[in-house]
């Protein structure tokens, strides 16, 4: 299936965020608004999504929390600075839904189960899965919008395995090639 294809008639715009937002910081947390780092592109995307989504939803595990490396406090810091530098860039983000809980917990809230996306859904009824899209850089993200029938966009980078491109449906180098389709769409 194309990359047009599967974002063509979507209104619903679900997102991770380190790694596809920012740039991940592998085996660490970004734990201050000062180690955020938006990746090449995205504030000029997330402007063109603004136009096109009806709702673009972050779902983000963040269990540095859960391991006791940042507090709740910290990582809400992070989100109030990120959405408003994506609003004064003329993009926005709705809603941010996060699981703070750690991997092994039973139970829990974090991707691949369905719980943020439920949650999105509760705050936001018209959300509808078959009308949504999920851009993420993990097999984790992408077995998340399996597990809710959301079409699934994988933006490959040098972390990628063979698992990860397993469960996409298309890949991206980065959310430019979306908002370029996106803006060029009639």
């Amino acid at each position: 299936m194309t990359l047009k294809k599967i974002i063509s008639n979507k209104k619903y715009l679900f997102l991770d965020r380190d790694g596809v937002i920012n740039r991940r910081k592998i085996d660490n947390y970004i734990t201050q608004w000062e180690e955020f780092e938006f990746l090449p592109g995205v504030l000029d995307a997330l402007d063109i999504f603004a136009k096109y989504f009806k709702r673009i939803i972050i779902v983000t595990n963040q269990q540095g929390i859960g391991k006791g490396i940042m507090k709740e406090e910290e990582l809400q810091n992070i989100h109030q600075h990120l959405i408003q530098k994506i609003h004064h860039r003329g993009g926005r983000i709705d809603a941010i839904f996060y699981c703070p809980m750690l991997r092994e917990a039973l139970h829990n809230c974090r991707k691949p189960n369905p719980f943020m996306a439920e949650a999105a859904k509760t705050q936001f009824p018209e959300i509808n899965f078959k009308e949504s899209i999920i851009i993420g850089d993990t097999a984790t993200d992408m077995e998340f919008g399996k597990n809710l029938g959301i079409a699934r966009i994988l933006l490959k980078n040098e972390y990628t395995t063979n698992e990860d491109e397993m469960w996409a449906q298309a890949s991206i180098k980065n959310l430019t090639e979306i908002s370029n389709l996106l803006n060029h769409t009639p």
